[in-house]
C-alpha cells in the first residue's frame, strides 16, 4: 500500500496568531518633549552661569582688592631697600664717621609654630647668648607674625652663637651701623646717629637728609615658607648711598686742641672748656675742641650735659676779650688816636655811684698799653668818649647778639642788650666785657675780623659734598658777610694784640719764638645748665 507523502506545515501556519501593533509616535509629541528637556538644561546652564557669574563678580570686583592683596601678601614681599649712610670725612679726606656692616637677629614666630618648637625653651637658650631677658624674647617669639626682631647690631662672638645652635626660623641679617673710628674726637661737633641710622645731634643731625640717602621699596617673590626667592627690581647702591660729607676741620689740629684744652682744663681745675679754630680768611672751622671728652659709639653710657658742644651752646660774659672790639670801634670813629695817652688814674674811677678797678694800678697808657695791661679804666674811658650807641653798633658789626650761621645745631646768639637800656655805667662795663654774653664761636669770629682786614666772615663748618658717583654736589666757598672795620684799624689793632704775649703783657707764656702772637686774655663767667655759674676757663 503506497504511502502518500505528507508535505510539512508551512512555520506561518504553525505559528501564534498575530497581535494587534500601537500606533507610530506623534511627531508633534516627540518634538514638544525635546524642547521641554532642551528649556530645562537650558535653565540649568543659565542659573549656574549666573551664579558662576555673580561669584566671579563678586571674587574680581567686590571683594578684589582684598583678595589680590591678601594674594600679593602670601608671595610678594615688599622689602625696603635702606642706603648705607654717607660718610663724614675731614678736609684731608680722614674718617670721621663710616658705616660698617654688622649682624642682626631675628625669628619667624609663624614658622617657629609651624615646626612645633616651644617659645619659652628657644627663648631659654637665646637668652644668654644675646644678654637678652628671657620673658622679652618669649613674648617675641609667641607673637603671631613672619617677623620680630631679637636684638639687633650684635657682636661678631653673639652671632657666632646664634649659628652654632641652629635653630629654624632663627636667622641673622646685615645691617649696617655708625662707627666713629677715633672715639672722642670732635665728638660733640659729629653728634651721633641712633640703632636706625638716624642723626640726633650734631653734624650727623644738621646733614641727615643728605647723609641718609633715599629709602627705596621693591617687590620680591616668596616661596611659601616665606623665604625670598628673587627680586622683580635691579637697585643701584650707588644711586639710593647718602652723600659723603667732607668738613673743613683738620684731624690733626683738632686732636692737638683737644689734647691741650684737656691740659688746660685739668691745669686750672675748670669743669669744662671748649676751643675754636678758624683760618681767618675764608672763615673755615679747622677745629672745635670740648671738655670733658664722649665716646659716640656709646653715647648712653656719657650723662647728657657732657655731649653738649660748648663752643655754640654755651655763653659767658667775654670779659676783657671785648677789649680790642671797643679799641678798633673808636678808632674807626676817630674819636681815639693810637698814640693817644689816657689817664687810668692809678687803678681806680669812680663812674655813677660806683667804682671800677684795674688788676694793677696805672696811671698814663697808650691804647697799646691799654690792650696789653687790660686797663678797665683806660677802654671804659675810650668807650665814654665814643658813646653807647656807637659802641653798641660796632659790638653788632663784629656779630655779638646773633647767630653765626655756621649750621652747627643748638647755636645760641648770645645777649647783647640794646643801648637805649643802658645807664653811664652800662657804657663802661660793656666795654670790657660785663653785662652781655657771648658764644666761643663767636668771638673767634669777630677776633678772626680783626686779623683779615676787617671782614667778618661766615663761618662754615662744610667743604664739600660729593654723591655716591664721586661727584660734588655742593660746595662752599668763603662768604664775606660785612666789612666792619677799615683795613688799617684791623691792621692796627692787631699789632697792638701782640704787647699782650710779648714781655708786660698778660699773656706772655702765649708767645712762641721766632713768631708775632696777638692775643687777648680774659676771665670768663660762664652761663649755662646746669651750672648757672661756673667759672670755665681762660681765653
Amino acid at each position: 500500500m503506497k504511502r502518500k507523502n505528507r508535505k510539512p506545515m508551512a512555520a506561518s501556519n504553525r505559528s501564534a496568531p498575530a497581535t494587534k501593533s500601537s500606533p507610530p509616535p506623534n511627531p508633534k509629541n516627540r518634538r514638544r518633549w525635546f524642547r521641554a528637556r532642551l528649556l530645562m538644561l537650558g535653565g540649568i546652564v543659565l542659573c549656574v552661569a549666573t551664579l558662576v557669574l555673580v561669584r566671579a563678580f563678586h571674587l574680581q570686583v567686590a571683594q578684589g582688592d582684598e583678595l589680590r592683596e591678601m594674594a600679593e601678601d602670601q608671595h610678594l614681599r615688599h622689602l625696603r631697600v635702606s642706603p648705607r649712610r654717607g660718610a663724614i670725612l675731614d678736609r684731608n679726606g680722614a674718617e670721621l664717621a663710616v658705616s660698617v656692616d654688622v649682624d642682626s637677629v631675628y625669628a619667624n614666630p609663624r614658622r617657629l609654630k609651624a615646626n612645633g618648637q616651644d617659645p619659652d625653651a628657644i627663648a631659654r637658650k637665646l637668652a644668654p647668648v644675646l644678654d637678652v631677658d628671657v620673658k622679652k624674647l618669649r613674648k617675641r617669639l609667641s607673637a603671631d607674625r613672619y617677623f620680630v626682631w631679637l636684638k639687633r647690631r650684635v657682636t661678631p662672638h653673639e652671632a657666632t652663637q646664634v649659628r652654632e645652635l641652629k635653630i629654624a626660623g632663627i636667622a641673622l641679617t646685615n645691617e649696617s651701623r655708625r662707627y666713629y673710628p677715633n672715639r672722642h674726637l670732635a665728638a660733640h661737633l659729629l653728634g651721633f646717629a641712633n640703632i636706625d641710622g638716624n642723626g640726633i645731634e650734631g653734624v650727623e643731625l644738621a646733614y641727615e637728609d643728605q647723609l641718609r640717602g633715599a629709602d627705596r621699596r621693591v617687590e620680591a617673590v616668596r616661596d611659601r615658607r616665606g623665604q625670598v626667592v628673587f627680586v622683580d627690581e635691579f637697585v643701584d647702591d650707588r644711586e639710593m648711598q647718602g652723600h659723603n660729607v667732607v668738613l673743613t676741620i683738620d684731624k690733626a689740629i683738632q686732636h692737638v686742641a683737644e689734647r691741650e684744652l684737656a691740659l688746660g682744663v685739668r691745669t686750672f681745675e675748670a669743669r669744662g672748656g671748649s676751643v675754636v679754630v678758624m683760618n681767618p680768611k675764608t672763615g673755615e672751622i679747622l677745629a672745635i675742641a670740648n671738655y670733658p671728652p664722649y665716646n659716640p659709639n656709646e653715647p648712653s653710657k656719657h650723662q647728657t650735659p657732657h655731649r653738649r658742644n660748648r663752643a655754640v651752646v654755651d655763653r659767658f660774659e667775654p670779659g676783657s676779650t671785648i677789649k680790642p672790639f671797643t679799641v678798633a670801634a673808636a678808632l674807626a670813629a676817630g674819636t681815639l688816636q693810637p698814640n693817644q695817652a689816657i689817664d687810668c688814674e692809678n687803678g681806680r674811677m669812680r663812674l655813677a655811684n660806683r667804682w671800677l678797678h684795674d688788676a694793677h694800678p696805672y696811671e698814663v697808657l697808650t691804647p697799646t698799653q691799654i690792650l696789653s695791661h687790660s686797663s678797665n679804666i683806660g677802654t671804659a674811658k675810650i668807650a665814654l668818649k665814643l658813646g653807647r650807641k656807637e659802641l653798641y653798633r660796632a659790638l653788632r658789626r663784629f656779630g655779638f647778639g646773633e647767630p653765626t650761621g655756621a649750621r652747627i645745631p643748638g647755636e645760641i646768639s648770645g645777649i647783647l642788650r640794646h643801648f637805649k637800656s643802658w645807664y653811664e655805667v652800662d657804657t663802661a662795663t660793656t666795654s670790657f666785657g660785663q653785662g652781655m654774653s657771648v658764644t666761643n664761636l663767636q668771638l673767634t669770629t669777630a677776633l678772626s675780623a680783626l686779623a683779615n682786614g676787617g671782614r667778618l666772615m661766615k663761618p662754615h663748618l662744610l667743604k664739600r659734598m660729593v654723591d655716591g658717583h664721586g661727584s660734588v654736589v655742593e660746595e662752599n666757598k668763603p662768604e664775606v658777610r660785612r666789612q666792619v672795620v677799615p683795613p688799617r684799624v684791623a691792621r692796627l689793632v692787631s699789632d697792638m694784640l701782640t704787647g699782650v704775649t710779648e714781655p708786660g703783657g698778660t699773656a706772655l707764656e702765649a708767645s712762641v719764638d721766632g713768631y708775632l702772637v696777638a692775643g687777648k686774655t680774659g676771665t670768663c663767667l660762664l652761663y649755662t645748665s646746669p651750672s648757672p655759674r661756673d667759672i670755665s676757663a681762660y681765653l
